[in-house]
């Protein structure tokens, strides 16, 4: 007897080059960026400020960029990773151009490569999921690959491709803003006193705030983006679980680093790229999230106000980033380390 519910796919569903239209497009409103401010607390005044986004060359304040990206991300996960067991990593995120209110974002992915586990109960399935907006313009590209369980044990295994990929958005695959123009107001409106040249490769900033993820905070972020995988908000599923309650999604904690990482990060006005990222260990309702940040590179870019930061986002729960001694050994992360985000930023270049 058939069942209508769709229940998502599983690693044998997957084909290699097969293109997957997600379903659920989504016109972002107002309402979304002010309730993303609320669960979040970002600070970035690029993206509340009209009279600011206007001084700088923008037609509008731009949706946060971590918000566009969320619910883009969202789209995907009925198809790709609602019968995950893990979400692994991501690598070559770019953000192509600015979501604006009143856009609609679509969002597709192609398979890029299939590798089934020893165990023969799940496999490794690479994606790259490009999201549009109403004229059909590419506003995200990403990759990201997830451990899939398999359903029919018996299914034989996929020939194994494994995709290459970049060690990092290149300077010049990076998406600059041409209408982007400083403006002496850009100072004032961050509270910022640090431009491109006051930052040197290797030093680190340990950002002194903490956040805590309260449940209600964390499920209504994870149903803002609709994201629907069980395991963020369904109590009485995750009961019966080895963790035994809802696991926060990483979304969430990404988010929470950028808007902890605002405090000597103030002039930092956009993310146009995340190299790689991985969600080194499980965070849970009453975690306290602090951030520190290493400057990995810094480029010169082909805009007269503007220059690019590569930069290490580290996500430490429960303890302060300053008594941390090793994120990662030999025997993997710190256990409180619960994000390593490779990411580039926009921040302009000191005012002639």
């Amino acid at each position: 007897m058939q069942t209508k519910i769709h229940a998502g796919r599983f690693f044998e569903d997957f084909k290699l080059h097969e293109v997957i239209q997600h379903a659920t497009p989504r016109t972002i409103t107002a309402g979304d960026c002010s309730l993303y401010i609320a669960l979040t607390g970002a600070r970035n005044p690029l993206h509340c400020s009209e009279p600011l986004a206007q001084a700088l060359g923008y037609h509008t304040t731009p949706v946060d960029d971590l918000l566009a990206f969320h619910i883009a991300f969202g789209k995907t996960v009925p198809d790709i990773s609602v019968n995950a067991v893990a979400n692994l990593g991501y690598a070559d995120v770019r953000f192509i151009q600015p979501v604006y209110v009143g856009d609609t974002l679509t969002t597709s992915s192609e398979v890029i490569g299939l590798k089934q586990n020893s165990s023969g109960k799940s496999g490794v399935v690479w994606v790259r999921s490009t999201t549009v907006n109403q004229q059909q313009q590419p506003v995200l590209s990403w990759v990201r690959w997830v451990m899939v369980h398999k359903k029919n044990l018996d299914t034989p295994a996929p020939e194994t491709v494994i995709p290459e990929l970049p060690e990092f958005v290149s300077t010049e695959s990076l998406a600059i803003p041409p209408h982007f123009k400083l403006d002496s107001s850009l100072a004032k409106a961050t509270g910022g006193q640090y431009w491109w040249e006051d930052y040197e490769v290797g030093e680190c900033m340990r950002h002194p705030s903490g956040l805590t993820i309260n449940e209600s905070d964390h499920t209504m972020a994870t149903h803002l983006y609709q994201n629907n995988a069980r395991l963020h908000f369904d109590a009485h599923l995750m009961q019966s679980t080895p963790q035994g309650q809802c696991l926060v999604y990483g979304g969430v904690v990404i988010s929470a680093c950028r808007a902890l990482s605002y405090e000597g990060l103030e002039n930092a006005i956009a993310i146009v790229a995340i190299n790689g990222g991985t969600h080194a260990n499980p965070s849970y309702s009453g975690d306290t999230i602090y951030c520190m940040t290493k400057v990995l590179d810094k480029w010169s870019l082909p805009h007269p106000d503007l220059g690019a930061l590569r930069l290490r986002m580290v996500g430490v729960k429960n303890m302060p980033p300053a008594t941390l001694e090793n994120i990662k050994t030999t025997q993997g992360y710190h256990p409180h380390v619960v994000l390593d985000l490779d990411y580039t930023v926009l921040i302009p270049r000191k005012g002639k």
